[in-house]
């Protein structure tokens, strides 16, 4: 059981770490977060809605409690990263649309190994 729950913090906080990053870059308009917005073709705006979305997440992920909010937030994790992918893929970057799928991978972890229900 404690392997358990030590996955499940590790992968939690890989997937936390990685979101609030892409999520800070999003909102605060970074030049390389906002060039590479431009090169997957998407309209500037879209990274306020991005950012905000990610940090929302993260946040019901690691509060306690929320017990359905955290099914929408890995559910909405899950969708934003093979998004991320498919852009990647459609823009021609190549091997590199790949990159996010580390982080779903983490984020299957983070959700197969979470405690038991009474406890989030």
């Amino acid at each position: 059981m404690k392997k358990k729950i030590i996955a499940y913090w590790i992968a939690t906080a890989f997937v936390a770490l990685i979101m609030t990053a892409s999520g800070a870059l999003a909102i605060s308009h970074a030049p390389p977060f906002m060039k590479a917005l431009a090169h997957l073709g998407y309209p500037p705006y879209f990274s306020n809605l991005l950012g905000i979305g990610k940090l929302t997440g993260v946040c019901v992920l690691l509060a306690a409690g929320f017990r359905k909010l955290k099914e929408w937030a890995y559910v909405s994790f899950g969708i934003t990263i093979l998004s991320a992918c498919y852009s990647h893929y459609s823009s021609g970057d190549g091997w590199l649309a790949l990159e996010p799928l580390v982080t779903f991978a983490a984020l299957i972890i983070s959700y197969q190994t979470r405690p038991a229900a009474r406890r989030l």
